[in-house]
């Protein structure tokens, strides 16, 4: 497909970067030539300086032959204009526009009607959502939904003295007591897709597959089950810890948030009546001390720099912080994060760009294509939703005598109301969806490429 992206931001790079590892043709827009010819170099796209907003950088954009338009400016505004703009030249264009102001939530819904938006999309409203998913479930670092939300892959670290610790996963039954299936593990920065005489180690990070029924008797059979979160202490005031206080608030759980800037804090106090805003600086250790982290059951780090939230992190976790969630915009260093204890990290940047390559994939859902794609183990593999058709090979045929790709495992199989963790004598049938977990050492772009 041909797709336009205004914006060459940290959004619109890792938009970028995962469309055109998919296959598409990219064109960027943006006002900054520095960064503008810095993508060139590095990226195969067309790239036209000028402001997206009007016809003329529209034009040399070609958008009259575009599928897709993306606006990822760092202006709501020059987003909704520059998709309204598109839309009129272009009448049969697909819009996606970032929307981030908080002020505009309660108008999305029009907005996107009068504007004929395909879609508007907030990162830091995603990232927000993805905090709250994981506070649910603590023991869990990581979690993506499949098949509707009826399954699940969870992240878990396997710590010392783990019931988990020198277990072959043959044996796993034995312990979880529930069916689930390890699709992947990160040992040492490298990812394995096991078999089942791979034999768990300590410190390995395993992503496992369930029915979403079955995770908290999942957790509590395997012994981890992490106090419950009801003290959430979020360092850093802005458009992430808004969202996240609201759910929390909702949730009947105690917010406290730390904010430097006077009127900023000002605002979340007016804003948000139910949670304990403070005024002062979240990255001195005293400070925090006062501020009773000790009694916090998960911190949350959500300033604007990198380095500080991951520093924050890991003073909570020395401090036996229960739960601790990093919000990283770089994710270039994975396996650095991977030795710091720094709990679960969400990118609010990889979080958006993943919403939108996923729609993207919807426009051009046809024989055997993806459905959903979530990356697993640092970004090392790839967890893909398919829907077997009547052009998928191997149907019926038992999964033992399917000739899979090296470094794929299929992880769950669903059939209308049916979620089945497979094993060898399970098969795949027209209308059913398959998640498979594969690592990426080749472009997989419908379910018929992960077989030899």
């Amino acid at each position: 497909m041909k797709i336009i992206i205004a914006g060459d931001g940290k959004v619109g790079l890792a938009l970028t970067r995962q469309l055109l590892h998919e296959g598409h043709e990219v064109t960027i827009v943006d006002s900054n030539p520095v960064v503008l010819q810095a993508n060139m170099y590095q990226y195969d796209v067309m790239a036209v300086q000028g402001n997206a907003a009007t016809m003329e950088a529209l034009r040399q954009a070609r958008v009259e032959q575009a599928d897709l338009l993306i606006a990822a400016t760092s202006a709501d505004e020059i987003n909704l204009l520059c998709c309204l703009t598109a839309k009129k030249m272009n009448s049969r264009l697909h819009t996606i526009a970032r929307v981030r102001n908080p002020d505009y939530t309660e108008q999305l819904f029009f907005m996107r009607e009068e504007l004929g938006l395909s879609m508007t999309i907030n990162p830091e409203l995603s990232a927000a959502r993805e905090i709250f998913h994981l506070l649910q479930f603590p023991s869990f670092l990581h979690r993506d939904s499949f098949a509707k939300g009826r399954v699940e892959i969870v992240g878990l670290r396997v710590d010392e003295g783990s019931r988990l610790e020198g277990v072959a996963l043959h044996q796993l039954y034995k312990i979880a007591q529930v069916k689930v299936l390890v699709c992947a593990a990160l040992r040492a920065g490298q990812v394995v897709i096991p078999d089942g005489s791979f034999e768990l180690k300590k410190d390995d990070r395993i992503f496992v597959t369930a029915r979403a029924v079955n995770l908290a008797q999942l957790i509590k059979n395997l012994g981890i089950t992490k106090q419950k979160v009801r003290r959430v202490m979020l360092v850093g005031g802005g458009h992430i810890s808004f969202y996240l206080a609201q759910r929390l608030l909702d949730a009947h759980l105690s917010v406290k948030i730390i904010e430097q800037n006077p009127s900023r804090a000002r605002f979340l106090a007016e804003n948000l009546p139910g949670a304990a805003v403070v005024l002062g600086d979240g990255s001195s250790q005293s400070f925090l001390e006062s501020e009773g982290l000790g009694e916090a059951d998960a911190l949350v780090s959500l300033t604007g720099i990198d380095e500080e939230n991951i520093v924050l992190s890991m003073y909570a976790h020395s401090q036996g912080v229960p739960k601790v969630v990093t919000k990283v915009n770089r994710l270039e260093y994975n396996r650095m994060f991977e030795a710091l204890d720094i709990g679960s990290i969400v990118s609010p940047k990889d979080l958006c760009s993943a919403l939108i390559a996923r729609y993207v994939r919807g426009m051009q859902n046809k024989t055997g294509k993806i459905l959903a794609l979530h990356l697993i183990a640092e970004g090392n593999a790839a967890a893909m939703e398919f829907r077997v058709d009547e052009h998928t090979h191997h149907r019926g045929v038992p999964l033992k005598d399917v000739p899979l790709r090296r470094g794929v495992l299929i992880s769950c199989i669903s059939r209308g109301a049916d979620t089945i963790i497979p094993d060898g004598t399970s098969s795949f049938e027209v209308g059913d969806t398959v998640v498979a977990v594969s690592t990426l050492d080749a472009p997989v772009m419908q379910l018929n490429d992960l077989f030899v």
